[in-house]
């Protein structure tokens, strides 16, 4: 590798020390499902983001709650001194990206078959103070 690519790593490393994020990997849920939750909570605060994600009748809003308390547990694992509700922590990233997809026949009428594509995605929640944004 080279020392531009080293040094750039170093500092995405070094970046990724004061963030604060949860990731899931692998949830049986199409990516196409999972990205409508998603939007729903992007940008808000955490606590409305967790009382829109509680009351939405979406199956998938049940892995994004979940997803997010970890998240929540991740930054007071960094930060015990602060409570959540004076930090002013918000959603700044949610993404789900596409993973593994596992490959099924069904048959069909007259001998054929017919290929069911069971999709499943990663989501990433990456949150955020607005207290850093400001200084």
């Amino acid at each position: 590798m080279g020392a531009r690519k080293r040094n750039r790593a170093e500092q995405l490393k070094e970046a990724r020390k004061s963030q604060y994020f949860a990731k899931l990997n692998n949830c049986p849920t199409s990516p196409r499902k999972m990205r409508l939750v998603a939007d729903l909570v992007r940008g808000m605060d955490v606590m409305s983001a967790l009382s829109v994600l509680e009351h939405s009748p979406k199956d998938a809003s049940n892995t994004v709650h979940k997803l997010l308390r970890s998240a929540i547990a991740n930054w007071q694992a960094k930060n015990e001194s602060v409570r959540i509700e004076e930090s002013n922590l918000y959603v700044k990233e949610i993404f789900v990206d596409s993973a593994r997809m596992l490959k099924r026949l069904q048959t069909a009428p007259q001998g054929r078959a017919h290929r069911i594509r069971k999709r499943s995605n990663h989501v990433t929640v990456v949150l955020d103070s607005v207290n850093t944004n400001e200084s």
